[in-house]
């Protein structure tokens, strides 16, 4: 034997008892890691979960607010493409809009104030004929004693069902308010900014990709606004004929019933039905049969609005297919109520357009 190999020093023999194994260690080490992240991120997706639905009335004004924003852009895109600072277009828009809802706001006061004082003056003769054992009240009152039941429930638990019921209408009158003043700072914000706020979530595109994303989102952002302005025609379409139908048979108040079936009818599947019910039910002051003949009316009215006139005129605008449009407005507002009828056919247009760009092109070309 050599003098090297002498010298060098022996390898260790493994222990033959020994169960360590290295590799099961990292496994185990692996798979730890795996559900410690796993655990992490469904807890995180609860929180986020648990938070959302604590600020869910807030995101749907902001969601409202947008829809808006990009249903006036196309109006603001106008006054621009003639010269006009995009700042001044804003305002324009903005102050012809309150000036418009004014108007019509203007057209309920009288109505309203009028018939706010003619009850507060016909109550002291209904307490009086409540005494009146020869009038209709008084009958009421003498079978079922109407004040004695009134007197009972104000006097025990009752008179804190009544204040209880007072202040859960002014929150709801104060909560109405501030979402309607949010909604307009909102709109006011996204219809300043859209153009910076478009930019912005395309720095989330991958570049090579993000000139032809630019061009869709332009896309469905003009669809939209012209889907907004085709569903403001066929809203007017029911208030003119509202009106007209009002004003043949005598109703009272033709204009304002006009422009309440108008607003509505912006409200997609349910809208023009509850205008119509509260009409038909005015209606009652003049006869019987002409409210009948106002809910007959509505009825047709309807059933031509939902097959001829809005398919139509969606499909002019967005260019969806009237049996997907009706589909999508279904589906939005089972899912997220008004607004998310207002919104389903802007998704409906962005998901055939992704379909026609990224997914059947791909498939063609296998």
């Amino acid at each position: 034997m050599s003098t090297d190999q002498a010298d060098t020093p022996s390898a260790p023999a493994p222990d033959e008892g020994s169960t360590a194994r290295p590799g099961a260690d990292a496994a185990r080490r692996s798979w730890y890691t795996v559900g410690l992240r796993l655990g992490l991120g469904l807890l995180t997706a609860y929180l986020l979960m648990q938070a959302v639905l604590k600020i869910q009335s807030v995101l749907m004004l902001v969601l409202l607010s947008l829809v808006i924003a990009v249903s006036l852009e196309p109006i603001v895109g106008w006054f621009t493409s003639r010269g006009m600072a995009r700042r001044w277009a804003v305002l324009t828009v903005i102050v012809g809009l309150v000036v418009v809802l004014g108007s019509l706001i203007s057209l309920f006061v009288p109505p309203v104030t009028s018939e706010v004082n003619a009850l507060v003056k016909i109550i002291p003769t209904w307490l009086q004929q409540l005494h009146d054992h020869h009038s209709f009240l008084g009958r009421l009152e003498d079978r079922y004693h109407l004040i004695a039941k009134v007197k009972t429930q104000l006097g025990g638990s009752g008179a804190g069902t009544v204040v209880n019921g007072l202040m859960g209408a002014g929150q709801l009158l104060i909560s109405t308010l501030t979402g309607f003043f949010l909604v307009i700072t909102l709109t006011l914000y996204f219809l300043a900014s859209l153009p910076a706020l478009k930019r912005f979530c395309l720095r989330f595109v991958r570049g090579s990709r993000r000139e032809r994303a630019e061009v869709m989102t332009d896309e469905v952002l003009q669809r939209t606004g012209r889907y907004m302005l085709a569903n403001v025609a066929t809203s007017v379409i029911a208030g003119l004929a509202t009106l007209i139908w009002l004003v043949a048979l005598g109703v009272p108040y033709p204009a304002a019933l006009g422009v309440f079936v108008g607003l509505m009818d912006l409200i997609p599947v349910v809208g023009s039905t509850i205008g119509g019910i509260v009409v038909s039910l005015v209606a009652l002051v003049v006869s019987f049969p002409v409210a009948v003949a106002t809910a007959v009316f509505y009825i047709v009215f309807r059933i031509a609005e939902d097959y001829l006139i809005v398919p139509r005129a969606m499909k002019f605008a967005v260019e969806v297919h009237p049996l997907v449009t009706i589909l999508a407005v279904l589906a939005g507002g089972a899912l997220m109520g008004v607004i998310g009828a207002l919104i389903a056919i802007p998704v409906a247009v962005a998901v055939g357009l992704f379909l026609d760009e990224a997914v059947f092109p791909g498939i063609a070309a296998r």
